[in-house]
């Protein structure tokens, strides 16, 4: 993955740099001490990954990614842990590491960013899931085709190359990414509020700040998708 690294600190840049020296996937093509600086590099170049500092002079981590229209990953370095709830508001977001940052750790953090990253780039012809009919959804697990009552799936959860589809009744790991399940159910009962979650809308029990309560899972909402989670409510 090719990769920048912004913060206004050198020692923490050169940090960052000896960690992805460690990890052979990982190409640093620029460093930068400022978010002004890396928006102009940004303009004219692409990237997979961007370590972000958040506390920096004149834009914050916060300000820089809303200057982006189609935000590559970012994984947050921080000396401060208050804004962990606040990253993850951001769809583009995969981690957050708090300085010192551990090897151990680090490593983590970019596998999580590879399995998103290959998520999205999983062809069609290896998704299992399978055409609806009617008010049912068939997947392909351990070569038998299982089929799903849709409107008893209150939640889906993505995880690196599989799918968590969770039913009243029953739970089910499929090979298959969000997007493509996401094309197969009916809109007016679900909504992707966030990179990792699609949800039915009619399950949800509660909602609070920027999280939503389905049965006992606390679902975040990104930023983003909030204001069609409204849309969809029937407010009073």
């Amino acid at each position: 993955m090719n990769c920048i690294i912004i913060d206004d600190e050198a020692t923490a840049r050169a940090i960052i740099s000896q960690l992805c020296s460690n990890i052979s996937s990982l190409n640093i093509l620029e460093e930068f001490p400022n978010a002004l600086q890396a928006i102009k590099y940004l303009n004219q170049n692409e990237v997979d990954l961007i370590f972000l500092d958040i506390h920096m002079p004149d834009f914050t981590g916060f300000d820089f990614i809303q200057t982006l229209k189609n935000p590559p990953k970012i994984i947050l370095t921080t000396s401060d842990s208050q804004f962990a709830i606040e990253a993850f508001e951001y769809d583009c977001i995969v981690d957050y590491l708090v300085k010192p940052i551990a090897l151990p750790r680090f490593e983590k953090a970019i596998k999580k960013a590879e399995s998103f990253t290959n998520a999205a780039a999983t062809p069609a012809d290896n998704d299992k899931v399978e055409t609806t009919s009617g008010n049912d959804l068939y997947v392909n697990i351990d070569r038998r085709l299982i089929k799903i009552d849709i409107p008893s799936i209150y939640l889906i959860e993505a995880k690196g190359d599989y799918i968590h589809v969770k039913t009243e009744d029953k739970n089910y790991t499929v090979h298959s990414t969000l997007k493509k399940i996401e094309e197969k159910l009916p809109n007016d009962l679900f909504l992707k509020v966030h990179r990792s979650y699609v949800i039915n809308v009619q399950k949800i029990i509660d909602i609070e700040d920027n999280s939503v309560l389905i049965k006992k899972d606390v679902i975040p909402v990104s930023r983003s998708n909030r204001p069609e989670l409204m849309k969809r409510l029937n407010l009073l």
